[in-house]
């Protein structure tokens, strides 16, 4: 693995972890708790954003427009079924989900969660960087490299983590932040 793929694949794991960030609720209506969202639609798991316009109205609710007026119970049946905690309400044309606001011990959990992602978006980088040392050392042993290349290409491998471990972390408190404001 050289630098250039370890730094794509960290930068991957960071876009990961930023999508994960977005599938939790902070209290203000967001599109992209949807993102999960899967419909069972004409036998076949169809992700919501196909079947549907999702938009924000305002703050507190997520406007769901079926492209398909028939496939309207389905979907509130979905939105139902998923982790994502909302109450779908159905008028016949759109399915409206109002966000309540959030308690502080919600919010808690909510910090944990993202904790848990952060650390799991950590984990990913920690493990790419493995691999590619892993792969510097094999390439100094079969004298690929001088050992003076590999320990360069290791401290630059070092940087890149380092710099990739921050920017999940500046992606957490800003994620930590959204959930507390009030």
């Amino acid at each position: 693995m050289k630098l250039a793929e370890a730094e794509s694949t960290m930068q991957k794991t960071v876009e990961a972890t930023q999508r994960a960030f977005n599938t939790i609720r902070t209290g203000r209506a967001n599109a992209s708790l949807l993102d999960k969202v899967t419909v069972e639609y004409y036998g076949t798991p169809t992700p919501l954003k196909s079947l549907a316009n999702i938009s924000t109205p305002d703050a507190t609710t997520i406007l769901i427009q079926p492209y398909d007026r028939s496939s309207l119970n389905l979907i509130e049946k979905a939105i139902s079924m998923s982790d994502v905690g909302l109450t779908p309400s159905n008028d016949g044309s759109v399915i409206r989900l109002n966000i309540p606001p959030l308690t502080s011990e919600r919010r808690k959990e909510l910090v944990k969660i993202a904790a848990k992602y952060a650390e799991e978006g950590r984990v990913g980088i920690r493990n790419i960087r493995r691999d590619a040392l892993e792969t510097i050392r094999k390439m100094e042993k079969n004298s690929e490299v001088s050992e003076d290349e590999a320990r360069d290409q290791q401290d630059k491998l070092q940087k890149l983590t380092d710099k990739y471990t921050a920017k999940i972390n500046e992606l957490l408190a800003e994620k930590e932040k959204d959930i507390t404001t009030v």
